[in-house]
């Protein structure tokens, strides 16, 4: 098995199943648009454009009608510069968990071998990221850093996503998997416990 692409861009796909078969794929923050949900969630449209941005995106979506009318969304809201498209092949089939085909009877990114979404991912552009050291952020950090769960959190947290530049309206998932893939457990530590009063 083929060592997990470690990239600096934000890769966005369609729904959490696509999401479950590039996280053997690549070491990154991966983004779901759930289908056409993106059309109406603020919080993640907010969070492609700010990550977007700062970052840059890699769209996979899936090779049907459906899949390029996302693309062409997201590439619009983000902005066409910040963008690298990805592309997989029209292979037709369905995907084993579904009883039906999709309309066109295309298998979707889930449905694909992981060579060929690794492929499509290195064809886009995927910059290289250095590997990030040290432990993984979690909910228990957030609680431990007054972001979460304690008297004051939201504006603690708030006061913090002002000062990354990030969208203040983040689940505490999305907000674990955004520090996450930005910053180390070290950097927000410090952040949230002594970095405010030390200006």
């Amino acid at each position: 098995m083929s060592e997990r692409l470690r990239i600096r861009q934000v890769l966005v796909v369609e729904g959490k199943y696509d999401a479950a078969a590039l996280a053997g794929v690549v070491d990154g923050l991966i983004l779901t648009t759930d289908g056409f949900g993106i059309y109406k969630d603020k919080e993640t449209q907010a969070l492609l454009k700010e990550l977007g941005r700062a970052r840059g995106v890699i769209l996979l979506t899936d090779p049907d009608a459906a899949g390029f009318r996302i693309r062409n969304y997201v590439a619009n809201l983000v902005g066409q510069e910040h963008v690298r498209q990805a592309y997989v092949p029209a292979v037709p089939g369905k995907e084993s968990r579904k009883e039906q085909p999709g309309r066109e009877g295309l298998l979707g990114v889930e449905g694909l071998p992981a060579a060929t979404l690794r492929k499509a991912v290195l064809d886009a552009g995927a910059e290289p990221a250095a590997p990030r050291a040290g432990r993984p952020i979690t909910y228990a950090d957030l609680y431990a850093w007054g972001l979460s769960g304690t008297a004051g959190s939201q504006q603690a947290r708030f006061a913090l996503l002002r000062r990354l530049g990030l969208p203040l309206r983040l689940s505490k998932r999305a907000l674990c998997q955004v520090l996450n893939s930005l910053h180390t457990w070290e950097e927000i530590e410090e952040l949230c416990k002594g970095a405010p009063e030390k200006r």
